[in-house]
């Protein structure tokens, strides 16, 4: 954890109806000073899309050698890599060879298309790797020291609700070409 991280409570209830998974989670989160509250909020939402008993946040920003989330077996292979933003291809390459499968997801759409663009058919050859670009707009109005959410999810759409209100999250799956 880097000096002058903020350290995060959530209580998030998801109810996840195209996985059949219903389950709360306490979980705690360090905000990396240079981490953004709408990319502390993508990283839940990234966990909520992937819940699972074993699915960990890890230290995030301040971390190169780990994902933002991953999920280890018992034996401590990694299952999942969950990486955020634009991530560039060495990193990949070494998520992909790591992990059984690898998924970034983007949330900022003007970068995110133009990194698309120049790197989709470099990304290809990653036959265990899904990009998926996240519809955020104004998930930090969410953003609390102390958070409790409920988190639905139907279809692929994603509702999260709070005292502070409703924000809804659309995903786009990449595609490679």
């Amino acid at each position: 954890m880097a000096t002058g991280s903020t350290i995060c409570k959530v209580q998030l209830s998801i109810a996840d109806m195209d996985r059949n998974y219903y389950e709360t989670h306490e979980l705690t989160i360090a905000q990396h000073p240079s981490e953004t509250d709408q990319r502390l909020m993508v990283r839940l939402v990234a966990f909520a899309l992937n819940a699972s008993d074993s699915l960990l946040i890890t230290k995030g920003i301040g971390a190169d050698d780990e994902p933002d989330l991953w999920q280890k077996n018992y034996g401590g292979e990694i299952e999942l890599w969950i990486d955020l933003g634009q991530v560039d291809e060495k990193r990949l390459r070494k998520a992909c060879g790591r992990s059984e499968r690898v998924i970034v997801y983007t949330y900022n759409i003007k970068s995110a298309t133009a990194w698309w663009k120049q790197n989709s058919a470099l990304f290809a050859r990653f036959k265990n790797l899904s990009v998926f670009h996240l519809s955020t707009e104004g998930i930090e109005k969410l953003k609390e020291r102390s958070m409790r959410l409920q988190c639905n999810i139907s279809d692929g759409e994603l509702t999260l609700h709070s005292e502070l209100g409703d924000i809804t999250v659309t995903q786009e799956k990449m595609n490679f070409s």
